[in-house]
């Protein structure tokens, strides 16, 4: 982990009690690291201020089973409630992460009822976020799961590839051949542009 320590997230200091600000810690963390393990202890969560991090545990096959990408926002906040970590998180990209003590989280929503509020409201939001995926991945075309993540969960269009095209497809719940093909068919007919870190809708194409 890179030592040099970077401001607090607007969202964070918005969200957070001035008192449990101070006891947050913002770091760079390299590609490879792990914020926490399956089955340890939780003693903090995370909020990802940029870069990509995934949650991920091992399936009944025997391999790994990605449970979600976060290139922003909360991870490990179900944490709040539990006595275990239920799931690996690994950086995947070079990411600035705030460390949130649960501890102390907990302290604050028991003495901050305004804070409390606050935080059913974040909730609320991530709840709208998973039911938008839910819908998302109910479309059939390629085209048409890319153009919904675009408009629904994009910034005025634009929406991050974070560490590639490859990862994006994860997150669509498509082969990564078939969104390169997509994506291109795409770029050829002007509805949509790449650069090194977004994706960029220009246009809604029909049919």
């Amino acid at each position: 982990m890179d030592q040099k320590f970077t401001q607090i997230h607007k969202e964070l200091t918005e969200l957070l009690p001035t008192g449990l600000r101070s006891f947050c810690t913002t770091s760079v963390h390299e590609k490879g690291e792990r914020l926490f393990a399956t089955g340890a202890k939780p003693s903090y969560m995370f909020f990802i201020g940029s870069g990509e991090v995934v949650l991920e545990r091992a399936g009944a096959q025997g391999g790994l089973v990605v449970l979600q990408r976060a290139r922003h926002g909360f991870i490990g906040e179900a944490s709040l409630q539990s006595t275990r970590y239920h799931c690996d998180a690994k950086v995947l990209d070079r990411s600035d992460i705030t460390q949130i003590p649960i501890r102390e989280v907990r302290a604050a929503m028991d003495s901050d009822p305004a804070f409390a509020s606050r935080w059913i409201g974040m909730l609320n939001k991530e709840v709208k976020r998973l039911r938008l995926q839910c819908e998302r991945l109910s479309l059939n075309k390629v085209q048409d799961r890319l153009i919904h993540l675009l408009e629904t969960e994009g910034w005025q269009g634009k929406y991050p590839i974070g560490t590639g095209l490859k990862s994006l497809a994860g997150d669509l719940g498509v082969t990564h051949e078939a969104l390169y093909r997509t994506v291109s068919d795409l770029e050829k007919k002007g509805a949509l542009k790449r650069d090194d870190k977004d994706i960029i809708l220009l246009s809604v194409p029909h049919g």
